[in-house]
C-alpha cells in the first residue's frame, strides 16, 4: 500500500478534528478512540484519534495514526497538530 495515500488519510481525519469548535474539543478532552475503515484503494486501515491537553491546558495536541491491518504489514502514516482556543473553529 503506498503510505502517501495512508498519509493523506491521517491528514484528512485531522482536519475533520480542526472543524471542531474550542467549546466541543474541550469536552472530549482527553479522549482517543480507533475504528477500522478502507483507504480509497480499497485497503483495510484501523484508524486511531487522540486528544490530549497540551500546554498546560492552555492547548489540545491531536494526533491521528493510521495503519495496515493486519499489523504485520508495515506501512502507516501519523499526522498531530496543536489546537488553541484562537485556531480552533
Amino acid at each position: 500500500m503506498d503510505n502517501a495515500e495512508l498519509q493523506h488519510l491521517a491528514h484528512e481525519e485531522l482536519a475533520h478534528a480542526r472543524k471542531l469548535s474550542w467549546r466541543e474539543l474541550k469536552k472530549i478532552t482527553p479522549w482517543g478512540d480507533s475504528f477500522r475503515g478502507f483507504a480509497p484503494s480499497g485497503r483495510e486501515v484501523e484508524i486511531e484519534r487522540s486528544y490530549l491537553w497540551a500546554g498546560e491546558g492552555e492547548a489540545i495536541l491531536c494526533e491521528v495514526v493510521v495503519r495496515c491491518i493486519p499489523d504485520r504489514e508495515r506501512c502507516g502514516a501519523e499526522a498531530r497538530c496543536v489546537i488553541t482556543p484562537e485556531g480552533a473553529a
